[in-house]
């Protein structure tokens, strides 16, 4: 009861934001397909616009736990409730031929944020998760790396501001350069998996791209290669929390207990669940997770990070967002180009560039 008393009114007021957001994200005005924004950035936007009318609802005594809780705790379980939606033998039948681009586009856009932070005076923890976010799987890779560094709800609602922009851009115009690049189908489907960040943006290319090849199985496939791009969350997230932990350690003060990601440990687990479950003769069980289940944590997924954007939006402030919006723009550009160029070079190294489904 202390808990729903304390902390009750803040999570209400997320999850309506979060719900009005999925609405809008769901809703086709005038064929305008608003899915491509997603969920997430429509709440983010919803959470500033009324701090923006309404300062007193970051502030409220009423309000401010519970909206504490979500951008932290809700964020978290959102992580861990993505982990049902990976099994890890499907993500390893077709990540093995992808690997070597996703793990060569996650080492550029890490390297490209970590060399140009300082020469365009990004934040570091802002430049920590336009790198990650770029480089793994857009907003759930800031949902996971954010709380292993500290960062603030402004941090985490510039990095994800500047990831959608170029999610944007990418769905738009990759399906039809890919098409003009010479790409094969299983090519692009590898290029909008590993070169595209949030899931929602590869599901739009892909599909968009299988019009224009005029060929099915691109869509599925890139979601694969996103997917296997998604386990990067857990070696990623780990490192960071050593990094801290040492920095800490040199300056007396962090404990391994306090920065170890534990969440990400019940996101290997139920990663681990759902590929047993798959394993396993035809039961119960087996259905249970492989079906109905892990569809209903999925959308549960989407709906908690939701939540936990509009928390963040709540805590943001946007005129100071759109006033250092410059230099994380350019680093997030950065990163992309860079991440694009890497996926196509290593794609044609490895003779995937005009390989076929």
């Amino acid at each position: 009861m202390n808990f729903l008393r304390q902390k009750g009114g803040g999570i209400l007021l997320a999850a309506a934001i979060a719900a009005a957001a999925s609405a809008l994200s769901a809703s086709e005005p005038g064929g305008l397909r608003l899915g491509l924004v997603g969920a997430p950035v429509f709440a983010i936007a919803i959470g500033m616009a009324l701090t923006m009318i309404f300062p007193a609802l970051a502030t409220s005594p009423a309000l401010r736990p519970g909206i504490a809780f979500t951008s932290k705790k809700i964020l978290q379980g959102a992580v861990v409730l993505l982990g049902f939606g990976l099994n890890l033998g499907t993500v390893a039948a077709v990540g093995a031929r992808s690997l070597p681009v996703i793990a060569a586009t996650i080492l550029t856009s890490l390297a490209v944020a970590y060399a140009l932070r300082k020469a365009l005076s990004v934040d570091g923890k802002t430049a920590c998760l336009i790198g990650v976010g770029s480089s793994i799987c857009g907003g759930s890779a800031i949902a996971a790396a954010a709380p292993v560094i500290g960062a603030s709800d402004e941090d985490i609602a510039r990095s994800i501001s500047v990831i959608f922009f170029f999610n944007v851009i990418a769905a738009l115009i990759f399906p039809v350069l890919g098409y003009r690049l010479g790409l094969g189908s299983e090519g692009f489907a590898v290029f909008a998996g590993t070169a595209v960040n949030d899931t929602s943006s590869v599901t739009a290319a892909a599909a968009a791209a299988e019009n224009i090849y005029g060929t099915g199985g691109i869509l599925a496939e890139a979601v694969t290669v996103k997917l296997t791009r998604t386990l990067a969350i857990i070696p990623i997230t780990l490192v960071l929390a050593f990094y801290r932990l040492k920095k800490g350690q040199r300056g007396g003060g962090v404990s391994v207990r306090k920065v170890f990601p534990t969440f990400i440990l019940f996101f290997a687990a139920a990663s681990l669940l759902t590929t047993v479950a798959g394993l396993l003769p035809e039961s119960g069980f087996t259905l249970f997770c492989g079906g109905r289940f892990v569809a209903v944590t999925k959308a549960l997924a989407k709906f908690c990070i939701a939540m936990a954007m509009a928390a963040v939006g709540l805590n943001s402030n946007l005129i100071s967002l759109v006033r250092k919006g410059g230099r994380p723009i350019l680093l997030g550009l950065c990163c992309w180009l860079a991440i694009s160029v890497v996926s196509l070079l290593v794609q044609y190294a490895a003779g995937l560039y005009y390989a076929d489904l």
